[in-house]
């Protein structure tokens, strides 16, 4: 082989070996200070209030196991209307919102959630009359999920 045609192997070679393995993009942390000034109407929530069960540790960022709840008497005059979990470096900030109403007789959610990498994560409690509640836990996540190949 020659050596202009070694040349143009050895180039197509390595630009197809990034196309052909997974990419493990580092995402960047987003600035969710917008949206949660979305969620609160502008209102500062209070710091605490929320009780969050979240391992230090995830080996998988696939399904992290998550459990929020909030102490609330759950009356028709104080009650907690909405849970929002907020994942600063997924590619959609916004991993879920949980509705309630006072029927529901308490505010408790246990789930698994995508994260994509080791971050903070936020929960914002929505209750009656306008007030909120915000709760901040890191997490380090050994092998990541959500992430964005388009860029």
């Amino acid at each position: 082989m020659k050596r202009r045609g070694f040349i143009v192997v050895a180039g197509a070679l390595l630009a197809t070996k990034g196309m052909a393995q997974p990419s493990q993009r580092f995402q960047p942390i987003q600035d969710v200070e917008p949206l949660l000034q979305k969620l609160t109407n502008g209102a500062s929530p209070s710091k605490g209030g929320i009780a969050i069960e979240l391992p230090q540790i995830a080996e998988n960022g696939n399904a992290v196991p998550l459990r929020m709840s909030i102490d609330s008497p759950m009356t028709p005059e104080d009650h907690v209307e909405a849970i929002h979990v907020i994942a600063e470096r997924n590619p959609r900030p916004l991993v879920a919102t949980y509705r309630f109403g006072p029927a529901a007789g308490k505010a408790d959610v246990s789930t698994r959630v995508r994260l994509a990498g080791t971050q903070k994560l936020r929960v914002l409690a929505a209750l009656s009359g306008g007030r909120f509640l915000l709760q901040e836990q890191d997490v380090l996540v050994t092998s990541a999920a959500c992430l964005d190949e388009s860029m």
